[in-house]
């Protein structure tokens, strides 16, 4: 099989242009499997490799625009903080001075701002939210540039020789190395997801949305109406009824 054809030429392409439609800024959902005739091996698993890139670039570029404005909230909400706590502790010592009298209940009002700042960045999770996307990003690229290191050594391999077995089995081998990337990259968001959802329970969620978070991902623990759930602990060991002696 012509495999030198399989390494892609330049920089990829966006995956936007005609004959493609990538994931529009704002989503990270399923793309679509590409459907080619096997008639070529060679250009199918280009078609596939550049299929498979494509959706790792756009999941990391995905996760750093996320990041973004993450960021920008989080640095906005951390200089709240501090502009709040230095004013509320230069008024009031300002006011004992006799410098700026009556001043010390802005010092008060400054230092409640700094404590809803510190509030919303923990309930929101804006600083570990950036923090998580950037480490989730650098991870995808990490692993996409592995992955482009075994596609090319697929390739030589098949150039260089001697050809380890048939066409068939260097095709299996790509297809494998291009399945265990994409379950890669699925593996990454799915911890990343994970993650959020124990900081999102963890934190200051109203007790509803916790619940209906909890039961979406078990939904086998709903109850019947009119049934409670049994209470935590040990469980109550069952002793075998007795008949009551007979009277004589």
């Amino acid at each position: 099989m012509g495999q030198p054809e399989m390494q892609p030429e330049g920089r990829p392409h966006d995956g936007r242009g005609k004959g493609a439609a990538g994931p529009r800024p704002g989503d990270l959902e399923g793309r679509e499997f590409p459907l080619g005739d096997w008639g070529e091996p060679a250009v199918r698993l280009d078609e596939l490799y550049r299929w498979v890139e494509r959706g790792a670039l756009d999941t990391a570029a995905w996760y750093l625009a996320e990041r973004a404005w993450k960021r920008r909230c989080a640095w906005a909400l951390r200089a709240g903080t501090a502009a709040g706590a230095l004013t509320g502790a230069a008024l009031p010592l300002l006011d004992l001075a006799r410098v700026a009298d009556g001043c010390a209940p802005w010092g008060y009002l400054a230092l409640l701002l700094g404590v809803a700042c510190v509030a919303g960045d923990r309930f929101f999770g804006t600083t570990s939210g950036w923090m998580r996307d950037m480490a989730t990003a650098q991870a995808v690229q990490r692993r996409l540039r592995a992955f482009q290191f075994d596609w090319a050594s697929e390739c030589v391999r098949e150039v260089l020789g001697p050809a380890d077995g048939t066409a068939s089995e260097a095709a299996e081998r790509c297809l494998s190395v291009l399945r265990r990337f994409s379950e890669d990259v699925t593996e990454l968001v799915r911890v990343e997801t994970a993650d959020w959802m124990v900081e999102f329970r963890a934190g200051g969620a109203p007790l509803g949305v916790l619940t209906a978070v909890a039961g979406a991902g078990r939904p086998e623990t709903a109850l019947p109406p009119g049934r409670f759930p049994a209470p935590h602990g040990p469980a109550r060991p069952n002793m075998p009824r007795q008949r009551p002696p007979e009277p004589r």
